[in-house]
This record gives C-alpha cells, structure tokens and sequence, in this order.
C-alpha cells in the first residue's frame, strides 16, 4: 500500500471517530492511536497551549517531554511561526528539545482556532528525512477537518 492510499484509509477512519466524538482529548488519543499504528512512526502525539507552554496531551510511543515554552524547540517554533514546520535531521535543528535520543525526524502541525494555535500534532521518527509534502498534506487535513474547534461544532 502506497503512502497516500495509507492516509486515505486513514482519513475515513478519522472521520468515523470524529463523527461518533466531540470531546476533544478522546479524540485526540484515538487519532494519536490511529496515526501511530497507521504509519508506523515513532511518536504520535499531541500538545495543548496552556498560557504560554505547550503541555503533553495524548500520544502514542515513549515516554515524552510534558512542557514546552512558545519559541523553544520544533514544537514551539511551529507554534511561534503558525505554521507546520517538517525537519528532516532533528539534530540540525537551532534549539532542538531532545526528548528522546532516539528520534531523527520530525513533522509539527499546528491546530488552530480563529487564528491562533491551541494544540499541535507533534510526529517523531527514528529514521532520517521520514517525512514530505505527502505528510503535510494529509496530517494538515486531518487536524483542519476534524480536530479544530470549527470543525467540531460543525459535526
């Protein structure tokens, strides 16, 4: 199976649990789960913004960091930035939180409500250069469609 059909079948199954669930740290432990044991990453999880830090939500994999300050890290900077940040060597990366040794990769996607970002979709890998515009394109639907708060009023 392709890495697109994967996330196709990933989206339909997204849109079932979030048709059957609108609390919003159920739903994101069942998409950390699903995104973790769809495609194999390493780490799959989420962060929520608490004043000004992110702090650990659901997530699939070790043991991880629980707090992160706005403009620290990949996380932060993708807060900071408003934007998804891929980052194909995490140890090339100014500032980089190393939770674990053993993540190489990693992709952040923002989660935004009018405007600001309220939670990020944080994936690690243990390989180099994992992910791409695929990735992106993807987890980037996933989180606009189904785990902001727009769209869960409009389920």
């Amino acid at each position: 199976m392709t890495k697109e059909e994967k996330y196709e079948n990933l989206l339909a199954q997204v849109k079932a649990f979030a048709d059957a669930e609108n609390d919003e740290i159920a739903l994101m432990a069942n998409v950390a789960a699903l995104i973790h044991e769809t495609m194999g990453f390493w780490w799959t999880g989420f962060y929520r913004v608490v004043g000004q830090e992110l702090v650990l939500g659901p997530f699939q994999g070790p043991v991880a960091c629980t707090r992160i300050k706005f403009g620290r890290g990949v996380c932060g900077t993708a807060w900071k930035e408003k934007r998804t940040i891929i980052v194909d060597d995490v140890e090339q990366f100014p500032g980089h939180i190393a939770c674990s040794s053993a993540s190489k990769s990693e992709i952040v996607v923002p989660i935004f409500s009018d405007g600001n970002v309220i939670a990020e979709l944080d994936i690690d890998s243990e390989k180099l250069s994992t992910f791409d515009k695929i990735d992106k394109n993807y987890l980037e639907k996933i989180t606009m469609l189904y785990l902001s708060p727009k769209s869960m009023v409009l389920r």
